[in-house]
This record gives structure tokens, C-alpha cells and sequence, in this order.
């Protein structure tokens, strides 16, 4: 059995921003393998991520992302303190969440922010591309589209650009960071500017 100096401890909370106790647990734990602690702590930070989603989130940082000076965003995450807006995780989220905005031009920041009477245009332009069929048919081939039209507009429901397997979702990789820092990250709002619109895209 390896013995757990402070230093260790120390280390893996400056790169994880996890509790000492916690740490200090999960070094004892993987028998002091640096990797493998971090991910016990992942591990027991996915299963507690929602009951952080309660607290509030009012630090955090302005985000921002030029690309060739023609696509500028900034958008505002928060955490729930100062300590955690300093680490090199949290601004390395702000840095790709700002340039994935960039890059996919999302709309709408949730599913919740989508206007009802945008839903409803949606599906009367699907219920017209599917007209003549079941009607049991025509509902799941509407919620699916709808689910389509979300990942499309919606930040939190879009595959994260920099994800090479196309599986992770922004909330996804939101949640990754709650587990990782201890603490709850909210994606406030954004705004992004391309060189030549007359309005925000």
C-alpha cells in the first residue's frame, strides 16, 4: 500500500478541483495512481452532477472566440465560485463552448427558450411532408423531427464540434465539468456576430 503524501493530495485537487477529504480518498482508493483517481472522482461527480444543478451559479467568466475576424462570440458561463472561474478547466470549457458556438450557429440557448409558436410552425411544416399517413405514424415522425430540429438550434442539445465520435452533447460536456470541478456550471447566455448580418445569428 502506497503512502499518500499531502503533496499528492494537493496535486490532484489543483488539477480537479475536488475536496481534500475526496482526494485524498481517491488516491487511498487506486492505491495512489494519479489517472485512476481521477476518474474514481468523474465517477462519483457524474452520479452527483444533478444534485449540484440546484445550487447557484453566480461566478464564472465571459467566454470569446474570434475566428478570421469574421465570426465573433461571447458567451457567459457560470460557476458557483471564484476558485473554480481561475482553473484551467473552466476556462478551457468558456474557450470551446465560445468557439462551438462559432461553429454550429445554434439559436436558441435550451429547448426552453424556443418560442411556442416556432414548435407549432415546425410541425405543420412536418405534417405536411408526411400527409396520407397514419396518424399514429404522422406523431412519432413529428417528435422525431422536432428532436432533429432541436439538436439543430439548440446549444445544450448540439453534438459538441470537437467530440470525433459525434456522441457528446454540449450538456453533455457541462455535466463532464460539474463532475470534474465539484461544482454547478451554467451556460447563461451568448451572442454571436457574423461580419455582414443585419441581425445577431
Amino acid at each position: 500500500m502506497i503512502a499518500i503524501s499531502p503533496e499528492m493530495v494537493k496535486r490532484l485537487r489543483e488539477k480537479t478541483g475536488t475536496g481534500m477529504m475526496d482526494c485524498k480518498k481517491a488516491l487511498t482508493e487506486s492505491d495512489g495512481d494519479f489517472e485512476k483517481a481521477i476518474d474514481l472522482l468523474r465517477q462519483k461527480g457524474l452520479a452527483s452532477a444533478s444534485k449540484k444543478s440546484g445550487r447557484t451559479a453566480m461566478e464564472g467568466l465571459i467566454g470569446s472566440y474570434i475566428h478570421m475576424g469574421k465570426i465573433g462570440v461571447m458567451v457567459e458561463v457560470n460557476c458557483e465560485t471564484d476558485f473554480v472561474a481561475r482553473t484551467d478547466d473552466f476556462k478551457e470549457l468558456s474557450k470551446d463552448i465560445a468557439m462551438h458556438i462559432a461553429a454550429a450557429t445554434p439559436v436558441y440557448l435550451s429547448r426552453d427558450d424556443v418560442p411556442h409558436d416556432v414548435i407549432e410552425r415546425e410541425k405543420e411544416i412536418y405534417r405536411a411532408q408526411v400527409a396520407g399517413k397514419p396518424p399514429q405514424v404522422i406523431e412519432k415522425i413529428i417528435d422525431g423531427k422536432l428532436e432533429k430540429f432541436f439538436t439543430d438550434t439548440c446549444l445544450l442539445d448540439q453534438i459538441f464540434v470537437k467530440d470525433a465520435d459525434q456522441k457528446k452533447k454540449i450538456k453533455d460536456i457541462v455535466s463532464e465539468k460539474i463532475a470534474r470541478l465539484g461544482e454547478n456550471i451554467v451556460i447563461k447566455r451568448f451572442v454571436r456576430f457574423q461580419l455582414g448580418e443585419t441581425g445577431q445569428g
